[in-house]
Order: C-alpha cells, then structure tokens, then sequence
C-alpha cells in the first residue's frame, strides 16, 4: 500500500502538470468526469451487495449468468409507414433479412385515437407510421404472419387497449390461443404526460385502464408484456441521463403500486413488466445508466415491494438508439453515431434493440437505410467478439464509479418525487416538465458555446452540401384509400351489433369491471379505434396540461 501511495502521488503530480485540450470534460448529460479513475474510486463499493456475478442478485452485471452466449439480443427493427398493406410487405422484408422481432410503429391520427376519416386525420394518414383504425386494418397488416411464430412490440400508449384488442381479435381469426402469444405494448401513458405529449384521458382513469390491461394479461396471455416503461421519449425531450433512469424506474413503481392497490400479487405480474430506454451518445453513461437501472430496480422490488420470485427482480429492457442525435447534416455520419449507441446498449446488457436508420431526420427510413441499421446489429453480434464473454467492462474502475454515482442521484430524485406526493402528482405539478426543459435548454447552450461538439453541424461543418440519399415519400393516395376501405367497412358491417359493444363499453368504463374483455368484442365486430375512444372519453374526459414557466 505504501509503495501504491507512492506511485499514486507521483502519478498525480505529473497529472497535475499535464497540458489538457481547451475541452469541457463533462458526459453529455453535464456531469464532470475526473482525468482517471482508479482503485479508490470503487473502495467503499462492495462487490458482492453491489456489483456481483452476472445473473446475480442485484443484476448490476446482467439479469443472466451466461450473457449473450446463450442468447443474443432480438434485433428488432421499429417498422411502419402509409397502409397496413405497405407495412405488411416491410415487415415481411425485414423478416426475410434476419429481423428476429417486430416493432410497429403507428401514424399519428392512430396514436391519438382519431380514424383514419377524422378531421383530426387529414394530411397525417399514414405519414408518420402505419394507419389502424379497425380490425380490418390489423388484419391486413399481420396477413400471412403467424402471430404464435413471432414477437411483436407495439409503440402505442393511450389507445394501446383498443390496438391490444384488434390484435387479439386477429390471434382469435388465426386460432392462435392467447397463451401463445408473446410480444410488448409500449402503454406507458405516464411518460406521455412527462414528455411526448399524446396523451387523451386524465391521468387517474388512464391508469385504470392499463391496470386492467396488466390483469388482464396477468390472467389470460401470460407471455405478453403488458407495459414497457418507456424512458426512450423522456431522453429525446432533452432529459439528463439521471433523469431518464429516475423518471422511468419512477414511473416504473407507480404501475406496481397501482397493481398492489388492485389487489394483484407482485409475484404474478412483475415477471412481465418490461423497461424501454434510450441509448444516447456518452458511450460510458449510457452504459452506466443500465446498470445502475437493474440494480435499483432488483433492490426495490425485493427490499420495498416484498417480491420474492427472482424473476420478479429482473429489470428487462429494449434499447433504441438516439433518434435526437441523428443530424440532417451528412446524414451518412449518423450509421456511425447508430453503431456507438448500438454497441454501448449492447454493453449494458439489453435485451432487445432497434437501431436508428440514417435518414430518419428527413422522413421514414427507407428500405435501405433500414437494411444497413440492421446489419449494424448482425456485424456488431457476430463480427466484434464482444458476445464471446459475459459484462466485459463490468470492473472498470470509471464505470463501476459511474454506475454508483448515478444510482445515488436517481434516489436523490425518488425522494423529491416522494416528497411531491408521488408521480401523478409530480407530473400535474409540472415539475418533470420543468426539469426536462432545464436540461434541455442547458445542452442547447452549450451546443451554442462549442463546449459540445456535433459533427457536421456545430463543426466540421460542410456549406452548402446536398443531401444524396433515397428519402421515403407517402403518397397522398394511401389517405384516400384508408378513408375509402372505412367508409365501405361502416357499411357492411353490422351496425346494431356495433351499437351494443359501444353501449357495453360505455357500462365497463362507469361499472369499474376490466375493460379488456368488452373492448375485444367489440373488435370483433369490426368497431372502429376511434368510436371505441369516443365512448371512453364521454365517461373519462380528456386532458389538458397545465401551463409552467
């Protein structure tokens, strides 16, 4: 020790006399990073309470012992644009050219509840994903894809219900039993009013609705993972990494909370409750970031809420990377921006990843953007080496500082959330919203500052460059047609029957019962997304947020 002490002091010295670039040495998120770190940095860390062996109670290495040695992560590519019939033939694509999972991705008149022949709609139909507005939609777009061969991810939050009970009412048409079925709903309507906005309920009838959805689960397709606790959407409003850890895993606990107010065993829904998070660009925060997330995570559920199945402990997680850190500007950087966040989610131990295409700064990716994307993840599987031994960075006396130090500030958060009186009213209060814009009007201004560097945009800048690659265009025909198939569904189907489900809906949602059950039958029978969220709102009302400066 005497001679480490010795060696220590000198090191510091020359340290200290060292020439440094004219650089802010800060991770992206602001937070200062020492010039090296070393054994003192983990000294007051205990291996085994802490860190451990992966697959190992707190799981800081990996929820499992062997790592991607025994399986690699799903590559599944997030996929969806104009027509079910446009993204049926993408997805097919995607399966012929290695994709192991779906991922859909919805337009925006869909993800706000309203039918293709809304008002709302008009100019957004199939733009920005795919159109579903009836089961005759869902239908067309899982034609010839059996859905017991294959797991499907579904980004959808306040419509999630109605989207679940269409593709229900398909596994039914298929004769796929429900415990066959295995696949996520994103359904974390928390996190729109914290960030992305596409909320159309209140929050506390909004958390009814997916508490029934969790049981409903729970009891009758039990390898679905009802709700994926989103983060991904609290980073690219312009959250710290902290924030992102905190805001989620927070958001996380109150859907269990609710559950146990239910009266459900923690045991029996835990299991298949999944996390979703975004992998930004400070390669080694992000890293950080996953493990501090599995460690708080396995320590609540255990130590707080009393789970006793292992399984229960598990912090599971897709990745997508960075879509805020793609630029316009020289679009082709942004396949080497993907692989760095790609490789860090990777590091951290996902279970699941999408990787960002090139241009989707500019529009939907194009079939060879999402090709490249995708091969990103195979070379980095099967061409890196980095699948060939379990945590490999796990030791490191920066990361394992980094993970510490972010699992201390995230408690720091929990507390302030607590102290609020818990997420709900956090959220109504405007305090994540506050937050939020703090740090994202932070890092704009060091953007502005050149104290971070964005390549091609704030440096290495090239003027008046042309951008040279295939963008995706939506013809205006696929809103046409949506509106057309509608208006001919409305017609043929049978519309007494339809005016029962929506009378029963309307019962479901004043009498408390499980949405779940009413909502598919009225899929079935071919009631539109937008008519089955009409009725709910009547009996809900809709939300406004409340302005904060």
């Amino acid at each position: 020790m005497e001679d480490y002490n010795k060696v220590k002091k000198s090191f510091e010295d020359k340290l200290t006399s060292a020439k440094e670039l004219n650089w802010k040495f800060t991770t992206v998120s602001g937070e200062p990073i020492n010039p090296l770190y070393s054994p003192d940095d983990v000294e007051n860390i205990d291996f085994l309470n802490e860190i451990n062996f992966p697959g190992e109670y707190p799981y800081t290495r990996g929820i499992h012992t062997n790592g991607y040695r025994g399986k690699i992560w799903t590559m599944r590519q997030f996929a969806g644009f104009g027509s079910p019939e446009d993204t049926n033939e993408r997805f097919k694509y995607l399966l012929e050219h290695g994709q192991t999972g779906l991922s859909v991705a919805f337009d925006l008149p869909t993800l706000m509840g309203w039918d293709s022949d809304a008002p709302m709609s008009e100019g957004e139909v199939g733009i920005c994903g795919v159109a579903v507005s009836s089961l005759e939609d869902m239908e067309t777009l899982f034609d010839g894809i059996p859905l017991d061969k294959v797991s499907t991810s579904m980004t959808i939050n306040s419509p999630a219900a109605m989207i679940f009970a269409f593709y229900l009412a398909v596994a039914k048409k298929q004769g796929v039993s429900f415990d066959k079925l295995r696949g996520t709903l994103q359904n974390d309507i928390l996190k729109e009013y914290i960030a992305q906005k596409e909320y159309i309920f209140p929050p506390r009838p909004s958390m009814r609705i997916i508490t029934d959805m969790i049981e409903y689960c729970t009891n009758e397709v039990p390898q679905w993972n009802p709700v994926s606790i989103s983060g991904y959407h609290i980073r690219e409003a312009g959250s710290t990494a902290v924030q992102e850890l905190a805001y989620t895993l927070a958001d996380g606990f109150a859907y269990i909370e609710a559950c146990i107010e239910r009266g459900m065993d923690i045991d029996e829904f835990a299991p298949r409750l999944s996390f979703f998070f975004n992998s930004h660009l400070d390669f080694f925060e992000e890293i950080a970031k996953f493990r501090a997330a599995r460690r708080i995570y396995a320590r609540r559920m255990k130590e707080k809420y009393g789970a006793k199945n292992p399984r229960s402990w598990w912090l599971r997680f897709h990745t997508q990377t960075a879509g805020c850190t793609l630029t316009a500007q020289q679009p082709e950087n942004n396949i080497v921006r993907t692989a760095f966040q790609a490789l860090a989610a990777v590091l951290g131990g996902t279970q699941s990843l999408h990787t960002n295409s090139m241009d989707e700064t500019l529009a939907l990716p194009s079939e060879k953007a999402v090709k490249i994307a995708l091969r990103t993840q195979q070379l980095l599987a099967y061409e890196t080496g980095i699948i060939n031994t379990v945590d490999p960075l796990g030791g490191s006396y920066f990361l394992e500082s980094l993970t510490k130090k972010m699992e201390d500030e995230a408690n720091k958060i929990f507390n302030e959330i607590d102290y609020m009186g818990g997420v709900i009213q956090a959220l109504e209060s405007g305090y994540f919203q506050k937050e939020i814009a703090d740090s994202a009007y932070r890092y704009q201004k060091e953007l502005e500052r050149k104290e971070k560097i964005i390549v091609g945009v704030n440096e290495f800048v090239e003027e008046g460059s042309k951008i040279d690659i295939p963008i995706l265009q939506i013809s205006p025909e696929v809103e046409k047609k949506q509106r057309e198939k509608l208006a001919r569904l409305k017609s043929i189907r049978n519309n007494e029957l339809v005016e029962r489900c929506i009378t029963k809906i309307a019962e479901a949602a004043n009498s408390g019962s499980n949405i779940m059950p009413v909502l598919i039958e009225a899929a079935e029978n071919y009631v539109t997304l937008g008519e089955m969220v009409e009725v709910l709102k009547q009996h809900f009302g809709t939300y406004e947020e409340a302005v904060v400066f």
